[in-house]
């Protein structure tokens, strides 16, 4: 098979949807594979690199999308790119469709298949190719946080670290899968005050254990993310519902109950976010204040750290491209009903439920059968 790696055009996203060892091995099960020229730049991976391996560089996208089949990327496709898809192409990237109309829109109108990292499971019903991105987001939430806390970004000014006889700072996580969990991670390193909300009072068991009661666990309800918001420094939203719009679990009453220039970092923004006053940003300019509270809603955080984050989906992604590669697309889906689940949309026509849901499409049941 052909496989296409344009290089991403998102705002600052600098990852890239093949690095070099997973081209390695795609050519060395026998297919061609074409990059980009300067697709890997932002993760330090030269054109020579790639060339070396056996990869042709292709002078710009429309090459890469003339020549191929499969489409490996990152983000979701600009509407550039969805203009230069076909019904010969197969789309592997993350969509998050339920909240982007406008791109589901010109997938429908390319009749192209598009298939979405973040709706392809595992046999324990996780997402294990959003897991990777997800855990950065939330590692990343922390640090962001402390950041934007700070007086000259405009913060409260307080140290999210815990200072000897000086109360600790409050930090709420709403949320506890994959970005939730990572950002648990990191918050618990601080020495502030952690607490979690999370619906599934298992997971919050679990957490418990695994934090050694370190952190103060929540069962979720309006009135506890009411409660529990008004002392919180920071805010992490990391509230999922697997391909479907997220749910705004914290409105903007619940804001005006925070501290003056305490800080939100909305993870699920990528699904429309958790938040009321939630709205996508870039990083280049990635905050914004409402209801006297800065808000930090980038849609590919783990942008910011495109190597790490290229090597992690790589890692996840790989076995999924080579079925594709090997079986073509038919028997790829079929052999796996978890990578079935990730067809979103087929030929015109949206597969995934939640997605129909959202934006009022009918849904194609087993477009391969």
């Amino acid at each position: 098979m052909k496989i296409g790696v344009p290089k991403e055009i998102k705002n600052q996203e600098n990852r890239v949807g093949l690095v070099p060892a997973s081209v390695h091995e795609l050519i060395a099960q026998g297919h061609e594979v074409w990059v980009e020229t300067n697709a890997g730049l932002g993760i330090g991976i030269s054109d020579t690199a790639y060339q070396a391996i056996g990869a042709h560089i292709a002078k710009n996208a429309q090459d890469i999308f003339a020549n191929t089949q499969l489409i490996v990327k990152v983000k979701e496709p600009q509407p550039s790119e969805c203009a230069m898809l076909s019904r010969d192409h197969i789309l592997f990237t993350f969509l998050h469709l339920a909240s982007d109309p406008l791109q589901t829109e010109l997938l429908l109108k390319s009749n192209c298949v598009a298939i979405a990292y973040e709706t392809i499971t595992d046999d324990n019903g996780a997402l294990p190719l959003l897991k990777p991105m997800s855990d950065i987001a939330g590692r990343m939430s922390i640090q962001v946080g402390a950041h934007y806390l700070e007086e000259p970004q405009g913060g409260s000014g307080i140290l999210l670290s815990h200072v000897a006889d000086i109360a600790p700072a409050h930090i709420l996580i709403v949320g506890a899968g994959s970005a939730g969990l990572g950002a648990l991670h990191v918050a618990a390193c601080f020495g502030a005050h952690v607490t979690v909300i999370d619906k599934s009072l298992k997971r919050l068991e679990q957490l418990k254990q695994l934090f050694q009661n370190k952190i103060q666990t929540v069962e979720s309800s309006p009135q506890a993310i009411s409660e529990h918001i008004k002392n919180a420094d920071l805010v992490i939203g990391a509230v999922l519902v697997p391909g479907a719009a997220a749910p705004r679990v914290i409105t903007r009453e619940m804001l005006r109950s925070m501290h003056p220039r305490s800080v939100v970092v909305d993870i699920a923004i990528d699904q429309g976010g958790c938040m009321e006053t939630s709205k996508p940003t870039t990083h280049a300019h990635p905050i914004y204040i409402e209801e006297n509270i800065i808000h930090y809603c980038v849609t590919n955080m783990p942008g910011a750290v495109p190597r790490t984050s290229s090597f992690a989906l790589n890692h996840a992604t790989l076995p999924f491209v080579l079925a594709l590669a090997n079986k073509g697309l038919k028997n790829a889906l079929l052999d796996d009903p978890h990578f079935l689940a990730g067809l979103n949309v087929f030929h015109g026509e949206v597969t995934y439920k939640a997605v129909a849901e959202a934006l009022g499409y009918p849904l194609r049941a087993d477009p391969l059968i």
